[in-house]
């Protein structure tokens, strides 16, 4: 039969053992850290990581089964509307590319080079009488 550690016999093997922290580092631990650095904009939000703390927080009896429903729901609806919205500005940025894209027909561009070269005239000719 396996014996159960205590608090102290679990701290004197951290310090003895160098490395096993990072082995033995829960799960809940990780969760945490990856949503500071969500927070942060520093990676994307996992949905993982907000159940695995909700799930914590419930077993730990610092929020309701209830509380903990209820915030998991309006992660998952986030993420939905999130995605829709994210959805929505890819194909904005499709179009934008797509009107930047079109050519115009011959006609309109002799008609802006004709501009170009008169507006090059008049300047040319208020230099002249200037000097």
């Amino acid at each position: 039969m396996a014996a159960e550690l205590g608090g102290s016999q679990i701290s004197a093997l951290l310090e003895s053992v160098p490395g096993i922290a990072n082995v033995l580092r829960s799960s809940v631990a990780d969760a945490l850290v990856n949503t500071i650095r969500s927070a942060a904009r520093l990676r994307p939000f996992s949905r993982q990581d907000a159940e695995e703390l909700v799930q914590y927080a419930v077993r730990r009896g610092l929020i309701g089964t209830a509380e903990g429903d209820e915030v998991l729901a309006d992660v998952r609806q986030a993420g939905k509307t999130s995605r829709g919205r994210s959805a929505a500005r890819t194909r904005k940025a499709k179009k934008k590319v797509a009107k930047k894209k079109v050519v115009k027909p011959k006609a309109a561009r002799k008609k802006i080079a004709t501009k170009r070269k008169t507006a090059t005239k008049r300047a040319e000719s208020k230099t002249t009488k200037r000097r």
